[in-house]
């Protein structure tokens, strides 16, 4: 199935069915077998210094290509099945983040609003997103700044993650 990569911040090792380059790092992927065939279970922002894996699947190289062509242009879409997880209320979050387009934003107050919420619950909704790029939480803004990124505050990393995407998409964010 997938690569040993080496111990996580927690200490357990984390298996990835693929690992590619990034502009702001590396992104890992992993997939799961079902009765319906493979979906992708989960894709994740990781640091310069994990290595490299080639896809171990069709379904990893098939993500790995859309990923790709996404980190050229950010106007491509994404066409990968899913693994249905997540609460009902966090798969609606998600689903309204899918409709905001690339070079848009929304607040997280006015993606609340649409669907009848209030600006923490989506924010922690974004932040459980198991899909980052194909589920483009990026795309969800504070009213007052870039707000958080991946269940994180302040400048570091993720929040460069999301830098990086949003001036990818042609919408800067200091």
């Amino acid at each position: 199935m997938a690569t040993l990569n080496g111990p996580s911040e927690r200490g357990e090792h984390i298996m990835f069915d693929a690992v590619i380059d990034a502009p702001f790092g590396k992104i890992g992927l992993r997939v799961q077998g079902g009765a319906d065939g493979e979906t992708v279970r989960e894709i994740v922002y990781l640091p310069d210094s994990v290595a490299n894996v080639e896809p171990q699947s069709p379904l990893a190289k098939q993500a790995v290509e859309q990923i790709e062509h996404y980190l050229r242009r950010a106007s491509a879409t994404f066409d990968l099945p899913l693994a249905d997880i997540g609460t009902p209320f966090q798969r609606r979050v998600w689903q309204a983040i899918c409709e905001i387009p690339p070079g848009a934003v929304r607040t997280y107050g006015q993606l609340a609003k649409s669907i009848g919420s209030v600006p923490r619950a989506v924010g922690q909704a974004c932040g459980s997103n198991f899909f980052p790029i194909v589920i483009p939480c990026h795309r969800v803004v504070a009213s007052g700044g870039i707000g958080g990124f991946a269940h994180t505050g302040g400048d570091g990393y993720y929040r460069n993650v999301k830098r990086w995407l949003l001036k990818h998409e042609g919408v800067p964010y200091a």
